[in-house]
């Protein structure tokens, strides 16, 4: 067999739906990506939705809504894709990274604590593989640290929340449930991807809903968001062809951001489907569970009592195994057919990071986690012969490596 690693799940529906936006005269913003926002925001249930080129432009321009830069800092871990914290360097921010817990790589919530001074601006909660953080924990902090934060009195969101923000980069996690409520509905303000290996695919693309705050009104952060996505300008392409409405100003130099009606008409087709093919992801979680449930390899939980994830990645973290052992049986596993990834290398082991003085000795449990880390294919495309034939790979390969 051949299994690639992650490819989209694309029907001839989203096909349809292409072509007739080609046909229709409008494939920039317009009014496939505002139906979009509204189909978004009543799938999560909430008022509003933004949505954007990628997450890392709702990541960045949510920072920029909260007019954070120099001087100010945003907490991130260490354990996470680039774009979480490369986002704070182009808004001029300092990124502080903390390492995750030993278990889970999820966020180490007291060295998160620790790490908050009173030029903390945001803190940047990575919603991995699809399974939502303890946002409760998170918020816990956020309010006890309250008096440490210096607001800035020229932004009104700040000064309204009158606390740290606490933003949810939940690239993975669109449909992710936890205590009875979809991401989007947790954080200040959650940000997801809509890229082709995503559960739910633009090709390109991605949004920001947030929740509302006290003495603000949503359609003016929707509009600030839309500003920002368009070089700051007052009215957008579909706006400007109403009669006589031709005129606009630019109320700043901002950026170029947005999301097509050609990449919306796929998202559209997506949403439809979405539900049951999060059913199947979660199909295929049980089938490997079920198989790795007696090996001596460790899985992330994606299912309780308390929440469901998005099913977007799974990973199996064989133990007693090398890092260099873990990269021979991704190679074996690729002479197999099989496509497999790692998830992630922490960022302190990255060029880019190390050369801005983070050193990935002061992050042991993101380097433990990592060193075993392998993700298997996951995907409502593939069909159970795929995934018994996956299974069955993964562990012949592991009995070699077996204590």
């Amino acid at each position: 067999m051949n299994i690639p690693f992650s490819p989209p799940d694309i029907s001839q529906a989203e096909i349809d739906s292409v072509v007739e936006t080609l046909k229709s005269g409008w494939i920039t913003t317009g009014p496939k990506t505002k139906e979009f926002e509204n189909k978004i925001s009543e799938y999560i249930g909430i008022k509003k939705t933004a949505c954007l080129s990628s997450a890392t432009a709702a990541m960045e321009m949510t920072l920029r809504l909260l007019d954070i830069g120099h001087g100010d800092e945003v907490i991130v871990p260490a354990y996470t894709y680039t774009a979480s914290c490369s986002v704070i360097y182009h808004v001029g921010a300092t990124p502080v990274m903390v390492d995750i817990q030993k278990s889970v790589p999820e966020m180490d919530y007291d060295l998160m604590e620790k790490s908050i001074t009173e030029n903390t601006k945001a803190i940047i909660v990575v919603d991995l593989a699809g399974i939502i953080c303890d946002y409760g924990k998170v918020y816990d902090i956020v309010n006890r640290n309250e008096s440490k934060f210096a607001v800035s009195e020229d932004n009104d969101i700040q000064k309204r929340l009158g606390r740290i923000a606490v933003i949810a980069d939940s690239s993975h996690g669109f449909g992710a449930v936890r205590n009875g409520k979809k991401s989007g509905m947790h954080a200040d303000f959650t940000c997801f991807s809509f890229h082709a290996v995503k559960n739910l695919t633009t090709a390109e693309g991605g949004a920001v809903t947030w929740k509302s705050i006290d003495g603000i009104d949503d359609e003016k952060i929707y509009k600030e968001y839309m500003n920002l996505s368009l070089h700051g300008q007052t009215k957008d392409a579909l706006d400007k062809t109403k009669a006589g409405s031709w005129e606009y100003d630019i109320v700043y130099p901002a950026y170029k951001c947005n999301m097509t009606d050609i990449q919306a008409s796929i998202g559209l087709e997506q949403l439809k489907r979405y539900p049951n093919m999060l059913d199947r992801r979660q199909e295929i979680i049980r089938k490997y569970d079920a198989a790795f449930k007696e090996r001596d390899v460790k899985v992330l939980s994606h299912q309780s009592d308390r929440y469901c994830s998005s099913g977007h990645l799974y990973f199996i973290r064989p133990e007693g195994i090398t890092e260099e052992q873990r990269n021979d049986i991704i190679v074996k596993l690729a002479e197999l057919g099989i496509a497999s990834n790692v998830h992630y290398k922490p960022l302190p082991m990255l060029t880019a990071y190390k050369n801005m003085g983070f050193d990935i000795v002061n992050y042991p449990n993101a380097y433990n986690y990592y060193k075993n880390e392998i993700t298997l294919p996951l995907y409502s495309k593939l069909t159970d012969e795929q995934v018994e034939y996956i299974i069955s790979g993964v562990i012949s390969i592991l009995k070699d490596y077996e204590r």
